[in-house]
């Protein structure tokens, strides 16, 4: 791996590849432009290749926050955002919310297919992955797990990889700082706790969530440690097969209806100058249901631009987050996230009664 470091990720001499390879490597790109279409389009992609090959967690993992994402987009056109932001606002964080999500599964998800090939070939396909832009760190640890199978070293790379990936792409992007990252309604977010990652779990038809918060999304190193939390609580013996079973029986559309249809609706029901409002996590008495549509209802498909070139890794310190330190997490987010909910209430009352 420290042989690697800061060597760039070269691809193959395409004319050295067999007939084979070529096609696998075109089959793949274009399935990748079918299948990055929007949110709700990954975010099935992931669970349909999970069902196949559940040793790769890492894409159950990429499911369920891919759902976060398309949660958070249509938050943004639901009850209380679409009131406290502008509609350049609303635009811009939605833009950035794709963007990384975007980024992420066309940057995954040929190394997942690659897997696939690999297996159902029964020869090692991964000295394919630098035609797709994939890191030289995800080429070793692929080859490692081609021959080893340590379901956790493979995920915990993917979490460091794909965080690692947006880093530069993202995150220190110039027009993102400006426009979302530094902005005033970029804090308010986190300030009323809409930084949330939730997982539904259904029981005896009652709805819990559980999940972790990520408080300084500009940090790399705060990311990386989230996703290895996430990583922890999703496969917990306690609530893997309660949101497995939920995720597969229930399908992506964006709205929080999808877990919560007793808090959130996507039907508007709401009077004019009527808001919404949560106590204890219940519906106040005669308050209609959050406004939560459904993403492909109020968000058109984008156009992005070519991902920027680059091997991430150019220096072998990153390998320390592969170590396994489970942690006793505080996975219960009812409470808070239930309390976020009061907390916009009241910022779109305040808003209506000072503006």
């Amino acid at each position: 791996m420290k042989k690697k470091a800061g060597q760039s990720s070269q691809s193959p001499y395409e004319a050295s590849l067999s007939k084979e390879e070529r096609q696998i490597v075109h089959d793949i790109k274009q399935e990748i432009k079918q299948k990055n279409l929007n949110n709700v389009v990954r975010t099935n992609a992931y669970i349909a290749f999970y069902n196949k090959y559940p040793e790769i967690e890492w894409a159950f993992l990429a499911h369920m926050v891919s759902r976060n994402a398309g949660w958070n987009m249509t938050d943004l056109k639901g009850s209380y955002l679409s009131k406290l932001l502008t509609e350049q606002n609303q635009e811009d964080f939605f833009l950035f919310l794709e963007r990384g999500n975007w980024l992420i599964f066309q940057d995954a998800y040929p190394q997942l297919r690659l897997y696939e090939e690999s297996r159902k070939k029964k020869q090692n396909l991964f000295h394919l992955l630098p035609l797709f832009g994939v890191s030289s760190f995800m080429e070793v640890m692929w080859n490692h797990f081609y021959d080893n199978r340590n379901h956790y070293l493979i995920s915990t790379a993917l979490i460091i990889n794909e965080q690692t990936y947006i880093e530069k792409r993202m995150v220190q992007h110039t027009q993102y700082q400006l426009e979302v990252l530094k902005s005033l309604e970029f804090q308010l977010q986190d300030l009323l706790g809409l930084n949330q990652i939730l997982f539904p779990v259904p029981k005896e038809e009652k709805v819990k969530v559980v999940g972790q918060s990520v408080h300084h999304f500009a940090s790399l190193h705060d990311r990386i440690l989230l996703g290895k939390r996430l990583y922890q609580l999703l496969f917990d013996k306690d609530y893997y097969d309660h949101i497995y079973q939920w995720a597969v029986r229930q399908p992506h559309t964006g709205s929080r209806q999808d877990f919560w249809p007793d808090i959130f609706h996507s039907v508007n029901e709401a009077a004019p100058h009527t808001v919404p409002e949560v106590e204890k996590c219940q519906l106040k008495e005669n308050s209609p249901r959050i406004y939560s549509p459904f993403l492909e209802d109020v968000w058109d498909n984008t156009q992005q631009k070519p991902a920027e070139q680059g091997d991430w890794y150019t220096n072998s310190k990153v390998v320390r987050y592969l170590k396994k330190n489970e942690l006793k997490l505080n996975a219960d987010m009812q409470k808070e996230y239930c309390n976020t909910l009061e907390k916009l209430h009241f910022a779109v009352v305040a808003k209506g009664v000072f503006s």
